[in-house]
């Protein structure tokens, strides 16, 4: 009986070390919505998307799509990303977050995308370059 007891606090050990060693950091995995506004504090966009992070710390981006009117930056043709993990593992996301899309329509602009994650919050800098249009400012991503 001894050793069954002893065995069983073993398993029970090992068990809560394997879950607390999960650097999955599942909670950016969702629906999230932007708003990036230029230094005057008027808001240049909006767009809502699907964020899933791979192994790798990539982002698989889905369902991107512009919330605003813009001549600058009607559609996407392409977006990748990247998530870097830091801090603890309590529950409470922290890292960093770099985001980049091309425009499919006008052709030729680029938005890049850089800051922090916390919890359910992306916050930084954006900056838009490209035929006939630029600009930049900060953004804020919420998770939905």
């Amino acid at each position: 009986m001894k050793y069954f007891a002893v065995a069983l606090l073993l398993i029970v050990g090992l068990t809560l070390v394997g879950c607390g060693s999960n650097s999955n950091p599942a909670n950016i995995n969702g629906n999230w919505n932007a708003t990036l506004i230029d230094s005057t504090n008027a808001t240049m966009f909006t767009f809502g998307t699907s964020l899933t992070v791979n192994g790798d710390g990539s982002l698989s981006i889905n369902n991107f799509k512009f919330t605003s009117n813009s001549s600058c930056f009607q559609t996407a043709s392409s977006e990748s990303g990247s998530f870097t993990l830091s801090g603890n593992f309590s529950g409470s996301v922290k890292g960093s977050f770099g985001f980049t899309a091309q425009s499919a329509s006008p052709a030729g602009s680029t938005l890049t995308m850089n800051g922090t994650v916390n919890g359910n919050t992306i916050s930084g800098n954006w900056s838009l370059t490209g035929t006939g249009c630029s600009g930049s400012g900060t953004f804020t991503m919420t998770k939905m």
